[in-house]
């Protein structure tokens, strides 16, 4: 019997983690450029400002691609 390959979840339910986790935290995400990329370790969920004179940056995160829980995240306010 050959192992089933492992479910990914799809990047829309990575964010949806992250940004549930980002608004406690900023509580409006609007000013921010969201970046969903799936690499070896996960989904990057990454909010860079819009503006480049805006200080402080935003969160970013690393979402498991097999669970969708956060491994790690950052902010940056």
């Amino acid at each position: 019997m050959s192992e089933s390959p492992a479910t990914i979840i799809q990047a829309d339910e990575a964010l949806r983690r992250a940004q549930s986790d980002a608004l406690n935290a900023y509580r409006d995400l609007s000013p921010y450029w969201i970046r969903v990329v799936l690499e070896p370790d996960g989904w990057h969920v990454d909010y860079q400002p819009k503006s480049p004179g805006m200080k402080g940056g935003g969160a970013h995160y690393v979402i498991d691609a097999e669970t969708g829980g956060i491994l790690f995240k950052r902010y940056e306010q």
